[in-house]
């Protein structure tokens, strides 16, 4: 179980001042998870509800699964996330979903984990 969870209504993907940000909103737009990267790459900056509950370089992984994302945390980074080591995002009623899940593929690369059906 999840330290945390965030049950994403809307995801957002936009590019401003060089920057590509990710996020993920809930319905009443007070809980959200935010990823932001440098256009040409770079570290990823992940960050919960607040810029104080987060930190760059603290993805260590994220699973993709059925309904959403499970984000598991560096354990050097836990404590700028008020010592929670793991995220859900919950994605099963997420308007543009998929484009943000494209948009933090190309992000994260191979630390974006998708089990392969039946295996």
């Amino acid at each position: 179980m999840a330290d945390i969870t965030i049950k994403a209504a809307y995801a957002t993907v936009a590019d401003e001042d060089g920057l590509r940000f990710v996020g993920f909103v809930t319905a009443d737009e007070d809980g959200y998870a935010l990823f932001r990267q440098p256009m040409g790459g770079g570290p990823i900056w992940f960050e919960l509800n607040d810029e104080d509950l987060g930190a760059e370089d603290a993805v260590e992984r994220i699973i993709r699964t059925a309904t959403g994302l499970e984000v598991t945390i560096r354990p050097a980074r836990v404590s700028r996330f008020g010592f929670a080591g793991s995220v859900t995002i919950r994605l099963d009623r997420c308007e543009g979903a998929e484009a943000a899940l494209q948009a933090l593929a190309d992000m994260l690369g191979d630390r974006l984990e998708v089990p392969q059906a039946g295996g």
